[in-house]
């Protein structure tokens, strides 16, 4: 199967077996059609039935019960969930890219299966599983508001909202340990590591398509903000993980500042 079309298949599978088992699968060297224009389906995205609540309903617990770690590592697993999703999303949706884009996301896409399978192992030790607690959709919101642009999608979902977990790892990771949850640090370590390569592939393909398109990428991020609705940043911030993941100077600065338009 064209990898594009692998992509939307497995995007749509609910099951967390099935749709890694078709990932396991797909070769990323298999034939991709570049230009072709994909039409969208029934479907998307794929996932388990779970309740989805404004992130403000979300009910904080403490790490030192079992149920608390048990949310926390639930809440941990739904954005690798939602990452799975968000990085074959970006293979199928848009055409028109290098054929590097498309084998790079689907890598990506498979590195966001293996930090679920560890969080969702994880999980079932401490007796619960996946769509056991509510959780919210925030990150997908913002991939259907960046459906008609890559730039926008690039620009506002790995290196803008996934790139928040480049900050949160470190707080997440000591309230797992303080709170006696030694494996679910070490998990975070794995993510963390991966979570960087992950949002410097973001950038360097924002970069590659300012330069594409002729547009000053700071100044361009800042537009794309405003127009999509993009949260400010809140620290503190990562950002030895930042620079590690390609972010400049110029960007790191501006990091927390409401976005302002020339």
């Amino acid at each position: 199967m064209d990898l594009r079309l692998a992509a939307q298949t497995a995007l749509c599978l609910t099951g967390w077996e099935e749709k890694n088992r078709l990932m396991r699968l797909v070769d990323t060297a298999a034939p991709v059609d570049t230009v072709r224009i994909i039409p969208t389906v029934i479907g998307i995205p794929g996932r388990p039935d779970i309740e989805l609540v404004p992130p403000a309903q979300l009910r904080q617990r403490s790490v030192h019960t079992v149920e608390g770690r048990a949310v926390l590592i639930h809440a941990l697993a739904h954005i690798e969930f939602n990452a799975i999703n968000l990085a074959l999303d970006i293979v199928w949706r848009f055409a028109g890219m290098p054929e590097s884009f498309y084998r790079q996301w689907f890598e990506v896409a498979k590195e966001e299966a293996f930090h679920f399978e560890l969080l969702n192992q994880h999980l079932l030790s401490l007796g619960y599983r996946y769509g056991d607690f509510p959780a919210h959709d925030g990150l997908w919101e913002m991939s259907e508001r960046t459906q008609e642009d890559v730039l926008a999608r690039i620009a506002l979902v790995p290196r803008t909202l996934e790139a928040r977990g480049l900050d949160a790892s470190p707080a997440v990771r000591h309230k797992l340990a303080s709170g006696g949850d030694p494996k679910g640090a070490a998990i975070i370590d794995i993510i963390l590591r991966d979570e960087i390569g992950h949002v410097a592939l973001g950038n360097e393909w924002y970069r590659w398509l300012c330069v594409e398109r002729s547009l000053d990428p700071v100044e361009t991020f800042t537009e794309l903000a405003i127009k999509y609705r993009a949260p400010v940043l809140k620290g503190p911030f990562n950002l030895d993980a930042r620079r590690a993941a390609g972010f400049g100077e110029d960007e790191l600065v501006k990091l927390g500042q409401p976005y302002q338009a020339r």
